[in-house]
């Protein structure tokens, strides 16, 4: 059995709240969990005390008996100072798409031309 540390939604429409929680992998995200450790409230600000709350002891356990934290989770934990997160490095993913390059170079095509034919019309 493979087992979780991960995130349980709770909380109404657009008002969202997590509970993290010790769960079987293979069951549903805000399905049936072994034990709940913690909590997130996303709402409130990120120097609040009260935003994520976790019980140290329990995670400790759990991670002792090989709990595998989600990625969110491990950022939790990292802050606690629990667990170190190795950070994660994309540059591509910053870079503009191929649509995008083309309209840019479509943009600074007209640009050109509309130049060209202003130098080439003097005012009178």
């Amino acid at each position: 059995m493979s087992v979780k540390i991960r995130l349980s939604r709770g909380g109404t429409k657009k008002r969202p709240y997590y509970y993290v929680v010790v769960a079987d992998s293979a069951s549903p995200r805000d399905g049936r969990y072994i034990e709940q450790i913690g909590t997130h409230n996303p709402l409130l600000p990120k120097d609040n005390a009260e935003r994520v709350k976790l019980n140290l002891d329990r995670v400790k356990h759990w991670l002792s008996m090989g709990a595998q934290p989600t990625d969110r989770v491990a950022r939790f934990l990292d802050a606690a100072g629990l667990r170190t997160r190795e950070a994660k490095s994309n540059p591509d993913k910053g870079k503009p798409k191929k649509k995008r390059l083309e309209r840019e170079a479509a943009q600074a095509e007209a640009a050109a031309k509309k130049a060209e034919a202003g130098e080439a019309k003097p005012s009178a």
